[in-house]
């Protein structure tokens, strides 16, 4: 089975090194510089000179570039393209609207760092982590079979399937609020002077708050209506705290904390039951 990579960023260069790691010899597409780079330290094996001539093509690019190159190159008769991207209907309203000669299948592995590039992938990224297919009426079982098979080698844990819509409804909430959340709190004024005062959570709450503007902001437009709606939501949300906290309602803060709690150990009961 000849592999090859489009993209050898944190996640590309992982796919590479966790595939290498599995014994397979998958090849890379990238800037010349990146591409350099990847085969001075064997994360490929060689650089790809033709898409057309490989089975399985593993798309670790950005949306819009994944899109234009899954669109604009020419894949062999019945291979399995799959892309990693962070949102998923908009790709596959795209690549599925015209009639293609590969299987394309959507994809999205929930593992990431707060670093990028290609210095920073590990063969271990996808350890234990879970795998999102994303299923429409185009998708080939054969090919979900392939990329399951591979994805197991490749460490990951679990793999979970969905419609592209609702992975896009569930990751605007899992990881594009958060996102946000996290880069609007680093804002606060109070911020200024922090080291000494800090703990687990102030480490917790600002880990992934420096996003690459260009990347997330292309991820937040394309999922657009469902992160405008959790953000709207989480406002809703935080109100009742500010109206508390202003009214010295203590009893009306506690149900708030209490309601909260409650809410949490639910998920956790729902994760374990996972």
């Amino acid at each position: 089975m000849k592999i090859m990579i489009a993209g050898l960023g944190l996640i590309g260069g992982s796919v590479a090194k966790s595939l290498r790691r599995a014994g397979f010899a998958p090849d890379g597409w990238d800037r010349p510089d990146v591409l350099k780079q990847a085969l001075e330290t064997d994360v490929v094996a060689a650089a790809v000179k033709d898409p057309s001539a490989y089975d399985v093509v593993l798309v670790a690019l950005p949306p819009d570039a994944a899109m234009d190159w899954m669109d604009g190159t020419a894949f062999g008769e019945g291979a399995i393209v799959a892309d990693f991207c962070g949102v998923k209907e908009e790709i596959e309203r795209r690549i599925c609207s015209k009639p293609r000669n590969f299987r394309y299948v959507g994809c999205h592995p929930m593992a990431g760092r707060e670093v990028s590039g290609l210095a920073n992938a590990t063969e271990t990224l996808f350890d234990g982590a879970s795998m999102i297919i994303a299923h429409g009426p185009q998708t080939d079982d054969e090919a979900v079979h392939v990329l399951e098979w591979l994805y197991a080698a490749m460490g990951f844990g679990q793999i979970r399937h969905c419609t592209a819509a609702y992975h896009d409804a569930k990751i605007a909430y899992t990881s594009q609020l958060a996102h946000i959340v996290s880069n609007a709190y680093v804002k606060s004024g109070t911020a200024n002077g922090f080291p000494g005062f800090t703990g687990g959570s102030f480490q917790d709450m600002t880990r992934i708050a420096g996003v690459d503007e260009d990347i997330w902001t292309r991820l937040y437009m394309l999922n657009l209506p469902a992160v405008a709606r959790e953000l709207e939501e989480l406002i809703g949300h935080l109100t009742p705290y500010l109206d508390a906290l202003r009214a010295g309602d203590e009893e009306a803060l506690k149900a708030l904390l209490k309601e909260g709690r409650l809410r949490k150990e639910e998920l956790d009961r729902e994760r374990k039951i996972l």
